[in-house]
């Protein structure tokens, strides 16, 4: 556990706890990075370390090595370097025919397959599926000792485009078809964290060199000539990976559906064969909560910075 928890107002006991992996294409946009932040402040969440993954060659062919330098810098402008392990994940998408087992689809197998572990694994794909995929090819045995949550895919009941699931439409499917236990967030709900930019000016920016930055990097990113007319909005963000945190905070129990998981089409449409094991798929996550847990995070952490009581 990281030490600053000891000097967080609250505790969360042991057998509450669960042990996390993260795999994030945190160089793609600029919420990965709010989400990486939120899990490092949650005392429930025994982080076993970090995946890099890639976000498709749209802007550059070294997506991951990206998305690596972006998970280092974060974790350096927090002081907890030497904390967690970052491994590199995939560079590009899945392979049924020669499938690459990276050395972050490797460490999935790895902590699944511990015997010595008595918290429960989760694992949380902010981006592209492509590591689990890889992983399970390689040893099918990890799907009954971890679950997994990924932000990805259409809405319900269709499917259809959507940017996480386009970046390796295979791996997914490969997934959906798997007997890993799986929370899907889709699309229309992981849309539904709305925040304006004065929102995170007052409530994260203000918060030492980690606020700063959080809010910079998306500010910064909201600018940039490479967006279509219409995205980003200008004024506001959706905060689309958060509920893969949140969801590990509380699950929202009386918010998703188990439906059999369905197959997926090269237009990432959706198809309802039912012949596949039942996932769970939200339907709705609470947007105060996720956002208000971030923020009185965030205060917490560099209220305890400032007195010399946190690392």
């Amino acid at each position: 556990m990281n030490a600053i928890f000891e000097h967080f107002p609250y505790r969360v006991p042991a057998n509450k706890r669960v042990r996390v992996i993260v795999n994030t294409d945190a160089a793609n946009e600029a919420d990965d990075q709010y989400a990486i932040v939120q899990a490092l402040l949650t005392p429930k969440l025994d982080i076993r370390g970090f995946v890099a993954t890639h976000f498709g060659t749209h802007r550059t062919d070294k997506s991951m090595e990206q998305s690596f330098d972006e998970i280092k810098r974060i974790l350096e402008l927090m002081d907890m370097s030497g904390d967690y392990p970052v491994y590199r994940g995939s560079v590009g998408r899945f392979d049924p025919h020669e499938p690459a087992v990276s050395e972050g689809a490797q460490f999935i197998i790895d902590e699944a397959m511990r015997d010595d572990a008595q918290e429960p694994l989760f694992a949380i794909f902010l981006g592209a599926i492509t590591d689990l995929a890889a992983a399970y090819k390689a040893k099918p045995e990890i799907a009954g000792r971890l679950t997994a949550v990924w932000i990805g895919a259409g809405a319900y009941p269709h499917g259809g485009e959507e940017f996480n699931l386009g970046n390796d439409i295979a791996a997914a499917d490969l997934v959906f078809g798997s007997d890993i236990p799986l929370w899907q967030v889709p699309r229309d709900v992981y849309k539904m964290p709305r925040v304006s930019l004065a929102e995170l000016a007052v409530k994260v920016r203000p918060w030492g060199g980690i606020g700063e930055y959080l809010f910079r990097q998306l500010e910064e990113f909201n600018v940039l000539p490479i967006h279509s007319l219409r995205w980003p909005p200008g004024e506001s963000w959706n905060m689309g990976d958060s509920p893969a945190v949140s969801l590990l905070i509380d699950d929202q129990n009386f918010d998703y559906e188990l439906r059999p998981a369905p197959e997926i089409g090269e237009d990432m449409s959706y198809a309802h064969s039912g012949t596949r094991r039942p996932i769970r798929v939200y339907t709705s996550v609470d947007s105060r909560f996720i956002l208000e847990d971030l923020y009185a995070k965030l205060q917490l952490f560099h209220e305890l910075k400032g007195s010399g009581r946190g690392k």
